[in-house]
């Protein structure tokens, strides 16, 4: 199985009417994803993409029925009340896309998820894929060059950068091997699922036989999957690479979640938590692929 999204469940697009909506609706359809309609306020009766569109969630689930999860494509201050009322209507994963949300309207966000029992990937996330099976957010670009670049296997991606998350699946899939989800956790200092439940999630799924992560500094979520590693929460083997070699105290390197402050969040000490709980850590991008197939090699995985 996936993780993040159930096999058949159905999707729908808050802002499916704007550009990004249209192409990335265009996006999730062309790959399988199921989705079945989506809202914009005022603009409810129109048809995208042979979808309905609905002036409000709860009206959309009133006629459609049941909705799992929920891409959201609209500008950062409308986000807080597009999550709130997909939440309210009982959409279980909210995929926001959008950058620059307000950390304050994160933090409601996070507090009404958790009340509800829901989940939401990002803010500033490229979303999720899951091999010849769906696509949620904008990951992967078209569908003919997700079905090409991506490819199905027993390695679970999860990455801080959205641009690095593509290129991991890709270049592992050019040493052939594939990937049960490919994941991007979103580059914001506070996101709703990051590594550690990412981690906790590939943990649980039979198809996931080896996680290859992106790290990079500032934060804490990679030694937080060291602890689960040290726990013994979590028992695939773990490839990792951690950005930002040259980056010094102070300094913001890609994503407003990655900065070193007070000398925390380094890259030496996420490397030395990670070796210390038994993952490998290569020195390199570039040694990804041939170290990932070792080591399923190693724990005699099938590619």
């Amino acid at each position: 199985m996936s993780i993040l999204l159930p096999d058949g469940a159905r999707v729908i697009v808050q802002g499916i009417t704007g550009r990004e909506g249209v192409a990335r609706t265009q996006l999730m359809k062309g790959y399988g994803t199921h989705v079945v309609g989506g809202v914009t306020p005022g603009r409810g009766g129109e048809e995208v993409e042979g979808l309905p569109v609905f002036d409000t969630v709860k009206q959309c689930m009133s006629e459609l029925g049941e909705i799992y999860a929920s891409c959201l494509f609209i500008p950062a201050p409308l986000v807080k009340d597009a999550a709130l009322e997909a939440f309210d209507a009982g959409v279980e994963l909210a995929v926001i896309v959008p950058d620059r949300v307000p950390l304050h309207d994160v933090l409601q966000i996070k507090a009404a998820a958790d009340e509800r029992g829901a989940h939401f990937l990002g803010p500033n996330t490229l979303g999720a894929l899951s091999p010849d099976r769906w696509a949620l957010g904008m990951i992967g670009g078209r569908a003919d060059s997700a079905r090409k670049f991506f490819s199905r296997g027993p390695v679970g991606v999860m990455s801080r950068s959205g641009g690095i998350t593509s290129s991991m699946a890709y270049y592992l899939r050019k040493a052939g091997i594939g990937a049960s989800t490919i994941v991007h956790v979103g580059g914001d200092p506070v996101i709703g699922l990051p590594l550690p439940e990412i981690a906790r999630r590939f943990e649980q799924d039979e198809e996931t036989k080896a996680v290859v992560m992106f790290g990079e500094i500032g934060g804490s979520q990679e030694e937080r999957v060291a602890e689960l590693i040290q726990a013994g929460e979590l028992s695939r083997p773990l490839v990792a690479y951690i950005g930002g070699k040259g980056a010094k105290e102070g300094t913001r390197f890609s994503h407003a979640g990655a900065i070193i402050e007070g000398g925390r969040g380094t890259r030496e000490g996420k490397i030395e938590a990670l070796e210390s709980a038994g993952a490998t850590v290569v020195d390199d991008f570039d040694e990804l692929p041939a170290v990932t197939k070792g080591v399923l090699e190693a724990q005699g995985i099938e590619l």
